[in-house]
């Protein structure tokens, strides 16, 4: 019929092309590619610990592997016996009482993140994000039908956020605030005193909680790592926990977190999970249970690595006139202002942007950092502490070669 010209359909939804991808995970991704192709490339970009899984958590996963009971599915909301075996860690860890059945877990934390966003999300919900944030909290929050809200804390304030910043932030839209300590990208760890502020302020206000305590192990200088739940115990109602075993045991690649919250919420999480992916792989479980239940002494050898590491990587980073570094608390990363580099010309380019300078540092210098644009505002860099010393301290003089050079 004259006109009638259908106008053709979108091949990828536009909830999906929204999303933007993992920026660190294209930065590790880029470096191995380089260093695949024979370049002396060295990368800061990974978020992952660079020692092996423990001997006798590997032994675990080997002895489940030959059992048949493994090789069939298990109820969606993960094991009995590892839920339970996380109800005894978060008690040892965090002196938290929870029940077994608060306890979902999930292929990752990236999917305990993406799962308690959708369970508590309806569309139009506001979420206050404190920046810099890990890339993947605004991609799951949208996701979810939320709006990110970010609320910016800078290196004076040592990347930590105050209650009257979030009160100021805070609408008759807000459902939930994102909580992070230590932090992912910044290292940033909130004192007993601070968490507790901050979970009262939500307490009164009536917002949910989610709190990410993927690094809760990995804290220096004699500060204590503090659960925001623990802080404020009357909190645990309005609050969702986040974990994994994949920073603390050195399990990245195992895929195994978990969900911590109200038997409600726990509950649609995992109706969630039973259509998404149900239960984690039984092999993968078998190993977490190990890992949770065993010692922390590798926790504790690699915190011990980490401290040096991070000690010499901002002593060499103070060194580079332009850059301000402050010293990291917790996790594994530095996160060192470099707006004092931008505008200034480096090897005849002029770099405008943390992505440009980035670009600049990978090209000139074959160090892969990820810039600040992928955990909020531009000027800033993210380094990680996840390499070898000798690999660390040769990719940080190659950063102060090329950007002593700036002009």
């Amino acid at each position: 019929m004259m006109g009638d010209v259908t106008k053709p359909r979108a091949r990828v939804s536009k909830r999906i092309a929204a999303i933007e991808p993992s920026a660190t995970l294209a930065v590790d991704a880029k470096a191995k590619a380089l260093k695949a192709e024979g370049q002396p490339v060295i990368g800061f970009g990974a978020g992952e610990p660079d020692f092996p899984t423990a001997e006798y958590i590997v032994e675990a996963a080997v002895l489940a592997a030959r059992d048949p009971a493994n090789h069939r599915y298990t109820p969606a909301a993960g094991l009995p016996e590892l839920r339970r075996g996380i109800v005894d860690k978060t008690m040892r860890d965090s002196g938290l009482s929870v029940d077994w059945n608060q306890v979902l877990v999930t292929n990752g934390g990236k999917q305990a993140v993406y799962q308690a966003f959708a369970s508590l999300l309806d569309p139009g919900d506001e979420a206050l994000l404190p920046a810099p944030y890990w890339t993947t909290y605004p991609e799951a929050i949208k996701l979810a039908g939320g709006r990110p809200v970010t609320v910016f804390a800078g290196p004076e304030a040592d990347y930590k956020v105050t209650v009257d910043q979030l009160d100021r932030a805070k609408t008759e839209r807000t459902k939930l605030l994102v909580f992070v300590s230590p932090s992912n990208p910044t290292g940033a760890v909130y004192t007993a005193s601070e968490t507790e502020a901050i979970g009262r302020w939500a307490l009164d206000n009536g917002i949910w909680v989610v709190t990410d305590e993927i690094y809760e192990h990995l804290v220096y200088d004699g500060l204590q790592f503090t659960s925001i739940v623990t802080a404020v115990p009357e909190l645990a109602d309005q609050a969702v926990i986040l974990n994994g075993v994949a920073k603390t045991y050195a399990m990245t690649g195992w895929r195994v977190g978990w969900m911590i919250g109200p038997l409600d919420v726990i509950k649609a999480a995992t109706n969630l999970q039973s259509h998404l992916t149900s239960n984690v792989a039984n092999v993968s479980q078998r190993a977490a249970l190990a890992a949770v239940s065993g010692p922390l002494d590798v926790a504790l050898a690699m915190r011990e690595a980490f401290d040096r590491r991070r000690r010499a990587m901002v002593g060499m980073l103070r060194q580079i006139e332009g850059v301000y570094c402050p010293m990291p608390r917790g996790a594994f990363y530095a996160y060192p202002s470099v707006q004092g580099l931008l505008g200034k010309t480096i090897r005849g380019a002029r770099p405008m942007t943390s992505s440009q300078l980035a670009s600049l540092v990978l090209d000139e210098a074959q160090v892969a950092v990820v810039p600040g644009e992928a955990f909020g505002p531009s000027g800033y860099l993210r380094l990680s502490c996840a390499l070898g010393d000798s690999d660390l301290e040769e990719g940080v003089a190659r950063l102060q070669a090329l950007l002593g050079e700036a002009r």
